[in-house]
């Protein structure tokens, strides 16, 4: 092609390219542009190379705008904040465990930011330099996964946040993850509730207790009568509890095995305990004295496994409830959750005003309304009937749980670990 004085430092290159050659700090570059080598394009190629050395003289040459796809970027000079996905993913994770330090993000999210970008994100990205990765990569990523509506709005969700972190670096260039959107959930695509009528939950109670025994049994029966989250109820500590009154207090959760210091909704509440549940909790008490006593249990959770560890995990439960479901019981299988499902609409169907049934239960009348009103206006005299009888009466107890009257329960049954 001629000697580089000819050239002007430019020549074509194979795959349909056209070579740059220059000096910058003292090194040689060659890149490339994909464009074809004609004449035409080689007359402006060096008119562009003129540009860069003026830019470069000036000191206001960027190599990564030019040359984006340049193969040895990292290696440039001065192009040392051009990095790789997996460092801009490292890097947000690491800002995101000093905001959970400094108690500005909750330890659950990080926990979920991580789970996403580690199963999807990496692997589709994490070898890509950050800038180069565009729109329909990104697309292209989440188009391949079998995903339902909601988690791909959370691995969107996950991405966005990653990438803006990212692009701070960078606000001069485009942010590739801006055009993502998520999916808008119609009201056919929310979870459906499904509660127990109170026959059924009955039956189910007794078989858990009698499966499971007096600790799981307790533990099931306690959130059919109060409607407490699972993540609500496995956080209660001894000191939540208000026997005299027959109140709790919930006002802290445990998702993933991490203590939170807010609940869902980040509203604290009190629950006040119908008879069955006072019963059910004042039976679970005596029990966990007998546990403390014998050395089982040191530490102030309320509710326990069988070993006298405290339920950090929800899967522990839910395996129970699951097996004990798919068992011999002809009830139709549904999740855990229904318990609380069901609490709300026991109380609504015997008249209890919405507002209070709404605080109780920690969400807005609105949303009960919403979601509660088809069982509401279903209920009929017989079931309204025995659903008042199960809150008033006692509950099933097993032979070495058999209850005291309540004149013979106090406070001073809440005992804590022997440290205490």
């Amino acid at each position: 092609m001629g000697t580089k004085w000819f050239t002007g430092g430019v020549s074509a290159a194979r795959r349909n390219r056209i070579q740059f050659d220059f000096m910058l700090e003292g090194i040689r570059y060659r890149p490339t542009l994909r464009r074809p080598p004609s004449e035409a394009n080689l007359r402006l190629a060096r008119e562009h190379q003129q540009a860069i050395k003026r830019q470069i003289a000036l000191g206001t040459f960027s190599f990564v705008d030019e040359f984006p796809d340049y193969r040895y970027l990292p290696r440039v000079v001065g192009t040392a904040n051009v990095k790789s996905c997996v460092q801009v993913f490292d890097e947000f994770l690491s800002h995101c465990e000093s905001r959970v330090a400094r108690n500005d993000m909750a330890a659950v999210t990080l926990s979920s930011y991580r789970k996403v970008l580690e199963s999807v994100w990496r692997p589709a990205l994490g070898k890509h330099l950050f800038h180069k990765v565009r729109y329909s990569h990104l697309v292209r990523a989440s188009d391949r996964q079998p995903w339902s509506k909601k988690t791909y709005n959370n691995a969107v969700s996950v991405i966005r946040r990653a990438f803006e972190f990212g692009y701070r670096d960078h606000p001069e260039l485009h942010n590739s993850a801006v055009g993502l959107r998520t999916i808008r959930l119609k009201r056919q695509d929310r979870p459906k509730i499904d509660p127990f009528n109170i026959q059924d939950a009955e039956t189910l109670i007794a078989a858990l207790r009698r499966y499971w025994g007096p600790a799981q049994g307790n533990y099931d029966e306690f959130r059919f009568f109060t409607g407490l989250r699972p993540s609500e109820e496995i956080s209660l500590v001894l000191s939540d509890i208000d026997l005299e009154r027959g109140i709790v207090s919930v006002n802290k959760a445990c998702v993933a095995g991490i203590d939170r210091d807010c609940t869902k909704t980040g509203e604290d509440r009190r629950i006040h305990l119908c008879p069955r549940a006072l019963e059910v909790l004042r039976s679970h008490l005596r029990l966990r004295t007998q546990w403390v006593l014998a050395g089982k249990i040191n530490h102030n959770r309320l509710f326990f496994q069988d070993s006298g560890q405290p339920i950090r995990l929800l899967n522990y439960p839910y395996a129970r409830w699951r097996q004990t479901l798919q068992s011999s019981l002809k009830l139709r299988y549904r999740k855990p959750y229904c318990a609380r499902h069901s609490s709300v609409s026991w109380n609504l169907m015997i008249g209890k005003n919405p507002l209070w049934v709404a605080k109780q239960h920690g969400h807005s009348v609105t949303t009960m309304f919403r979601i509660y009103s088809a069982w509401v206006e279903g209920a009929v005299e017989t079931e309204v009937l025995a659903i008042k009888r199960a809150m008033k009466r006692g509950p099933a107890t097993t032979a070495d749980q058999a209850p005291r009257q309540p004149s013979q329960v106090h406070a001073t049954d809440i005992v804590g670990p022997p440290s205490a």
